[in-house]
């Protein structure tokens, strides 16, 4: 066994990896750029080395900074995740010229299924089914759309250097072919620098079924039985799980065998995946079921597998990279029980899924669940890579059971400020759809706004919320003779004024907020204005910009006394106008407002100090 490690990665893989290095009694080496210089997994590490500045192209893709760390450091092998360098043939043979372990596939077999032609071509000789289609060399306009005539539409334009969901279209009908072959030709010479394409007949009821396998240097394969990640959006798996439901045991040998098959075909050495597509439209059935891709590397969603097989699959990527042979034999592995994983990203679902950056000022994940992450409490979610800020995965006795569990502990995940979509990801775990396990890779995008989160919490949740942080602020709530039985208070919800009626007889002393959450959803409450006792109000007579905006009118002089209700100061955010008032009558202590001034949300603008009696 290797004794030093270096993770050429970062964030929760790099963690992940460091976790069982350690249990082995490896020393363990971290890489980090400017911006993750107080990472977590830096501090986990036994050792780090700075690689460069904070873009990926500066610091994580530079592979002769790498090598060099690993050499400074004195590693004897390198992990390289996912993503980055991972698939990298020349990444990987540099390794290894460098007279260090490289923990991954040999370079030719990575270079043998890196391109989805001639990984085709190679599954096809060995006799591994693949979808019906068109690899040929002939890139022509002419020859691409004849051959898309002859498959039948619709058909799936993809890039051969293509990944993630990117150089990839479908093609309704014969006279939207040659726009979408640019498209495609145009987003493929960016993001792969190889504008060649191959033609797949598009599968109406597509579900994504893979096969995780294994290698070593003895001759060995296995696999270690299916996953399916058909809940995708826009092509980005949200929700992978194993066993893939309806499989029966006919099928999942025919499948599972022809995974094996592909592995060999290359000589495969250590943890990969073959990706099948099936038309789901009859069920599962072999004869419905076509090979799609290779990743040659650890997936992101392997840690499903690992529960359902009980196997470390980074222990044996190390134990095969050091020279032994497969810890298991194909017999000696079962599934057991059923596991689902989600993946929780720093993204607002509300603005299309747009990162969310910044300072994770709470971070609580619930429930009995797995969770791989990254980053902890406090840290920052940096612009310069993937927001993913967890994997949170769940093991059940069956597949309802772990359904649950993960809906569970989403349900009760609490991160602020930072958006997240915990909350979508809880809607498409309650989804009939998803629950009845009828699956296939467009669910998400017919149920569209009915996995959005909702816009405000329930009224019964701030209302409870909203007693909370009174009382929280005034102490207990006592019976007032002649008092009203409810009062109506103004609070900001994430900036925004509502209004919540409530029980409580009393008033907010000091300004406080509270974070509530409802079905992976947090929102914060601050108390801004509440009637009751004295008349005073949120913070006794601080009154705060709701929202960022700009200060379009102020009513007041510092000094002036005030009547409860007299018009203060005018905000407008939004289009909108939003008028601020008194909450008792008072003297304006303070006054930080100014016309045409510009204000943060929760700026103190006016504070008014209650009038003598």
């Amino acid at each position: 066994m290797m004794k030093s490690l270096l993770i050429a990665n970062r964030g929760e893989i790099a963690c992940r990896i460091i976790r069982t290095a350690r249990r082995l009694g490896i020393r363990t080496v971290a890489v980090y750029s400017d911006a993750d210089a107080q990472a977590l997994h830096v501090r986990l590490a036994d050792a780090a080395v700075h690689i460069g500045p904070s873009p990926a192209r500066e610091s994580y893709l530079l592979g002769e900074r790498i090598i060099a760390a690993a050499q400074e450091s004195g590693a004897e092998a390198i992990h390289p995740g996912y993503g980055f360098l991972s698939e990298n043939a020349a990444f990987a043979a540099a390794v290894q010229a460098a007279g260090l372990i490289w923990v991954g596939p040999n370079p030719a077999s990575i270079t043998a299924m890196g391109l989805k032609d001639a990984a085709k071509t190679l599954m096809q000789a060995a006799g591994v089914p693949t979808t019906p289609g068109y690899l040929g060399e002939d890139q022509s306009p002419e020859r691409l759309r004849a051959e898309a005539d002859a498959i039948g539409y619709p058909v799936l334009i993809k890039a051969v250097a293509g990944g993630g969901g990117k150089g990839m279209r479908k093609v309704d009908a014969a006279e939207d072919f040659a726009d979408a072959l640019l498209s495609c030709q145009r987003e493929a010479a960016s993001s792969f620098g190889n504008v060649s394409v191959l033609l797949e007949k598009w599968i109406t009821n597509p579900r994504h079924i893979e096969v995780q396998v294994f290698g070593d240097g003895h001759g060995n394969v296995v696999h270690l039985f299916e996953r399916d990640c058909s809940l995708q959006r826009r092509h980005q798996k949200v929700i992978e799980e194993a066993p893939a439901p309806g499989m029966d045991a006919a099928t999942r040998a025919a499948v599972c065998g022809a995974a094996v098959a592909a592995a060999r075909a290359v000589d495969y050495v250590g943890a990969g995946t073959i990706e099948f597509i099936a038309d789901g439209s009859q069920g599962l059935r072999a004869d419905r079921i076509w090979f799609m891709e290779m990743n040659t590397r650890l997936q992101v969603e392997h840690p499903v597998t690992e529960a359902i097989t009980g196997q470390d699959l980074v222990e044996w990527q190390l134990r095969v990279a050091s020279g032994e042979p497969l810890p298991r034999r194909q017999d000696e592995l079962a599934i057991n029980g059923w596991a689902m994983e989600a993946r929780l990203y720093a993204e607002d679902p509300a603005k299309g899924f747009l990162p969310s950056i910044g300072r994770l000022d709470t971070f609580r994940i619930g429930g009995d669940c797995r969770i791989d992450t990254g980053v902890e409490q406090g840290a920052e979610i940096s612009p310069f890579y993937d927001p993913m800020i967890a994997k949170v995965i769940a093991h059940g006795a069956d597949r309802d059971a772990a359904r649950r569990r993960l809906m569970a502990a989403l349900d009760d995940t609490v991160i602020w400020p930072l958006r997240t979509n915990a909350a979508f990801l809880v809607r498409a775990l309650d989804n009939a759809d998803f629950a009845a396990a009828k699956l296939d890779t467009g669910l998400i995008a017919r149920e569209g706004d009915a996995l959005m989160p909702a816009e405000r919490p329930g009224d019964d949740v701030l209302a409870r919320a909203a007693e909370r942080l009174v009382v929280s602020a005034t102490g207990p709530v006592g019976f007032r003779l002649n008092a009203p039985a409810r009062r109506d208070a103004e609070f900001l919800l994430n900036g925004a004024p509502v209004t919540i009626g409530f029980d409580p007889l009393c008033a907010v002393g000091d300004l406080e907020d509270t974070l509530l959450t409802e079905h992976g959803q947090t929102w914060q409450l601050r108390a801004w204005r509440v009637e009751g006792a004295g008349g005073q109000g949120a913070g006794d007579g601080a009154i705060l910009s709701p929202m960022p905006g700009r200060v379009i009118a102020v009513a007041v002089a510092a000094g002036d006394a005030v009547r409860k209700g007299q018009k203060l100061v005018t905000v407008e955010a939004m289009k909108m106008e939003h008028s601020l008032t008194a909450p008792f009558d008072g003297i304006i202590a303070e006054l930080n407002a100014r016309e045409g001034g510009q204000v943060s949300e929760g700026t103190l603008l006016v504070r008014i100090e209650p009038a003598e009696a």
